[in-house]
């Protein structure tokens, strides 16, 4: 049962989960459900307790975030197209920094910021067209960092000097903006393997395991070092399809095998 309205303790921590965690805009309260928004992320939350000892919840409207949070919904009624219940306050607190990573950059985040940035720069001379796209990789970039919060998924680095945001598909060969500036086109790799994976001498199979092209020496395998397969959704792996198909190992794709990283 939530707690309906909510009292001085559920709403001052409502308010200050929501806020320090990118939500600043109180936009009401209904049945014990209070409102949230924000102006970088797509989407408002809604928070409630049962008490000030919890049970605490949370519901989201944004598709996309629900889908990648991977959490079970509760079984409950309220706001929102999915609801989510914690035992803890701080069990909460985990979550959030997540979902407002998701909501910043899913699913066109990137895009509209992109447009927003870009919609006075003229785009006639090469050099004008070249200022554009500096423009977006940098938007890609912070869209890939807030999508793998600072780290590259690989090796657990988070120093942002040694971090590259990598296109899957090439910013030349994707077919519009959206696409382009779309964070399932892109990993957040060290540099070693942002520079690997650019030549394709690295790739991903759809279970995330890394696949070294054959002629790769085994002193640079031993270098790429990492801890744990990727972490991938549908649209990762159509765009790694077309990754393994055109990037991967292009120069000698004539006989050799291709290995798994072990």
């Amino acid at each position: 049962m939530i707690e309906a309205p909510q009292g001085f303790v559920v709403a001052e921590e409502c308010r200050k989960a929501a806020w320090q965690n990118g939500y600043r805009r109180a936009l009401g309260q209904q049945d014990g459900w209070a409102r949230y928004g924000s102006t970088t992320a797509r989407g408002d939350i809604h928070l409630a307790a049962a008490g000030a000892g919890g049970p605490w919840y949370l519901a989201l409207e944004h598709p996309g975030v629900i889908a990648e949070l991977g959490l079970p919904p509760a079984d409950m009624p309220g706001p929102g197209r999915a609801r989510f219940a914690f035992a803890t306050l701080g069990e909460l607190y985990r979550v959030l920094p997540r979902v407002y990573a998701l909501a910043v950059s899913l699913p066109d985040g990137p895009l509209q910021t992109f447009l927003e940035k870009t919609r006075e720069l003229p785009r006639t001379t090469e050099a004008e067209r070249l200022v554009v796209q500096r423009v977006g990789q940098d938007v890609f970039r912070e869209g890939l960092m807030a999508y793998w919060g600072g780290r590259c998924p690989l090796t657990g680095i988070t120093e942002p000097g040694l971090l590259r945001a990598s296109h899957i598909k090439p910013w030349a060969r994707c077919e519009s903006d959206a696409e382009r500036l779309d964070v399932h086109n892109g990993l957040l790799l060290s540099a070693l393997w942002d520079a690997a994976f650019d030549a394709g001498l690295v790739t991903f199979e759809d279970d995330g395991m890394p696949l070294f092209a054959p002629g790769l020496s085994a002193e640079a395998r031993a270098a790429l070092r990492w801890s744990a397969p990727l972490r991938l959704t549908a649209q990762h792996r159509e765009q790694l399809a077309w990754h393994r198909k055109n990037v991967f190992d292009v120069p000698a794709k004539a006989p050799g095998q291709a290995s798994r990283g072990v």
